[in-house]
């Protein structure tokens, strides 16, 4: 499926590539750097306040640090690919950041239960830029992994300290409950026009049909390994 086998190395080579490869490279940075600022902004920053002990608000601190740091990395990766500024940033571009956004932060569980499960679904998106032809995006996925890796391991280690008792455990899985049908969307529409050119030219591996059912399988390892069930989700959100 693959058609541009040429390998960009730098942002300056890009100028050199087609009009489509520049918009469709240019499309991820900027949806990018948008959701990492605004996951930041609603749901890591707010969570500090909800972390109930000094150890759980420093590691949520580092959370909330990595994240915006993302948001950086990718701004800067815009602005050397000539991007405006102004695109990048959820409050002057007219892109909105994903729906799952949306969900309004109100508990450390919630909270926890983001990082087990959302930070899930970032893990499989990062993986899918691991070997894109663009390599400067595909250098910040790779900085970026063990930083998504330990955002899902703290929903998981936190998460299992709240079952250790019945209403802790139920309290996560109330969470889990409101959370989780807004996670599986996060990978897209089936047959996405934008998935296939970024498959098309090398930019991404897997369509998101494929990232979704993954998904899918590992989410519902995550919750085994919790004692968690994972709620029904439409039908039209996994396949």
């Amino acid at each position: 499926m693959t058609e541009v086998q040429q390998q960009v190395k730098t942002a300056q080579e890009l100028a050199q590539q087609s009009e489509e490869y520049r918009t469709a490279v240019g499309k991820l940075v900027v949806s990018h750097a948008i959701n990492e600022l605004h996951g930041a902004r609603v749901f890591d920053e707010p969570a500090v306040a909800f972390a109930p002990n000094p150890y759980a608000k420093w590691l949520t601190c580092r959370v909330a640090m990595e994240e915006y740091g993302h948001h950086c990395r990718f701004f800067e990766l815009g602005r050397e690919m000539g991007i405006a500024e102004e695109r990048m940033l959820p409050e002057k571009t007219a892109k909105r950041p994903l729906s799952m956004f949306d969900f309004s932060l109100q508990t450390w569980e919630e909270f926890v239960a983001i990082k087990a499960f959302g930070d899930l679904a970032e893990i499989l998106q990062v993986e899918d830029l691991l070997h894109c032809t663009f390599h400067p995006l595909r250098n910040l996925a790779r900085m970026t992994m063990p930083e998504e890796k330990f955002h899902h391991q703290f929903g998981m280690d936190f998460a299992r300290e709240l079952i250790k008792t019945d209403e802790g455990k139920a309290r996560l899985q109330d969470a889990v409950n409101r959370v989780f049908p807004a996670i599986p969307p996060f990978f897209g529409g089936a047959n996405s026009k934008n998935n296939e050119t970024f498959r098309r030219l090398g930019i991404k591996l897997r369509s998101n049909e494929e990232m979704r059912s993954d998904y899918m399988v590992r989410a519902k390892a995550a919750a085994d390994a919790l004692g968690l069930t994972l709620p029904e989700v439409p039908a039209a959100t996994v396949h």
